[in-house]
């Protein structure tokens, strides 16, 4: 390939069907159209992973060999601009800004049972047996 054509992550979608299929691994993009049926792991994973948007953690989760590696090289057809893996962006977004201050404690309480609640109940019945029922048995 004399010079790698570059495409957005939306074009990449474009390619999800068995007529014409397309993989975005690592940054780049792989049409494995022709591939589809030689794929040992059958044409359904790799059109779900086109479906995906990103195939990279499907193909890395699997462990490809070395030699399939080698044989991408064959339906490389260029790469995603500006092309960001998906765990480092999940690592990004989920990584709250350090200026950014929250009012949740640093450790959560071991318990939260406050007895004063029911201490306040059970005076309150207490006090209303006693000058209700035990005054009227006095008199």
């Amino acid at each position: 390939m004399a010079e790698a054509k570059k495409f957005s992550a939306s074009d990449v979608l474009l390619h999800t069907t068995k007529d014409d299929c397309w993989l975005l691994i690592r940054g780049k993009v792989y049409d494995v159209t022709k591939f589809l049926d030689d794929h040992p792991g059958g044409e359904e994973v790799l059109l779900q992973a086109s479906a995906s948007g990103d195939a990279t953690d499907a193909f890395e989760t699997v462990g490809h060999s070395s030699s399939a590696e080698t044989m991408m090289e064959g339906y490389l057809i260029g790469s995603v601009d500006g092309y960001v893996a998906p765990h480092v962006a999940a690592e990004s977004a989920s990584r709250a800004p350090s200026s950014v201050k929250t009012n949740q404690p640093a450790v959560p309480p071991t318990s939260s049972f406050n007895p004063l609640p029911l201490l306040v109940i059970v005076l309150a019945i207490a006090a209303w047996y006693y000058f209700t029922v035990l005054s009227k048995n006095k008199e």
